[in-house]
């Protein structure tokens, strides 16, 4: 593989290879924060997402579920272990061809939206695009269709403050999207929502998730939408461990 190939290349020499592996991929990640008192967060975790799978992962409170989340959005480094990315070692890559890999391939959405208030919910959403250095016009075509997509089009010069919280996680949500990733990071996106709104966002998500085509891991506590996903996995103890049928039925079947 010659060096600083940008994603696009790495995308077309795995095609021309024919990879049919995982899209992204934890080998043996361990975790560890030495200060101010060590503390394992991770220990020898393996996990592999296919392109377009969805995936819930829960667990307690301050079990690692974040942290697993800024691995694989390569925002933070393992201790040990390897995080590929169609095959290769995100952390062989220099930090500037990282960052450019958390922006073209990586849609981040948070429990809270952190959304620039003083932009509109067009400047928000096009915001990505202008940092990779998008021309304008296309830029504004995407958002404009990623707009109708969230049912926004007619909020799209109000500013945050002038949104209701599910619109605001909506615009989010486009945010996320308008570089068209691989793989979307959901940290608790209904979270800090009520249920009526909690579930309209968890279903816009699964609706872009089948039209576009991306991968989903989605962290949440609630059961009942964990279910709805293709695998639903709990980190406890610093491992992973996917949750039986029938297990995950029974947790389901108790209110969030």
């Amino acid at each position: 593989m010659k060096p600083n190939m940008t994603d696009t290349e790495l995308q077309g020499q795995s095609a021309a290879s024919g990879y049919r592996g995982p899209l992204v991929e934890l080998r043996q990640v361990s975790k560890s924060f030495p200060d101010p008192k060590p503390l394992t967060i991770l220990r020898g975790v393996d996990l592999a997402i296919g392109a377009g799978e969805t995936v819930a992962v829960v667990g307690s409170s301050g079990s690692g579920k974040t942290t697993l989340l800024h691995l694989l959005g390569a925002l933070d480094r393992p201790s040990a272990g390897q995080v590929l990315y169609r095959g290769e070692d995100l952390f062989s890559r220099p930090a500037d061809r990282l960052a450019q890999f958390r922006n073209r391939q990586i849609g981040f959405i948070f429990q809270f939206h952190h959304l620039l208030p003083e932009f509109s919910a067009r400047e928000n959403i096009m915001l990505p695009g202008f940092i990779a250095g998008r021309e304008k016009p296309e830029v504004e075509q995407r958002a404009a269709e990623l707009l109708a997509q969230i049912g926004l089009t007619d909020r799209a010069e109000h500013r945050v403050g002038e949104l209701s919280g599910g619109e605001q996680q909506r615009v989010a949500i486009a945010r996320a999207l308008i570089m068209e990733p691989d793989l979307l990071l959901a940290d608790e996106p209904t979270g800090n929502l009520d249920p009526q709104t909690g579930e309209a966002i968890f279903e816009l998500l699964c609706r872009l998730n089948t039209s576009l085509g991306l991968a989903m891991v989605m962290v949440t506590h609630n059961y009942q939408l964990a279910a709805r996903l293709d695998r639903v996995l709990r980190l406890g103890d610093g491992t992973l461990r996917e949750i039986a049928p029938d297990q995950l039925a029974q947790l389901a079947s108790i209110a969030p």
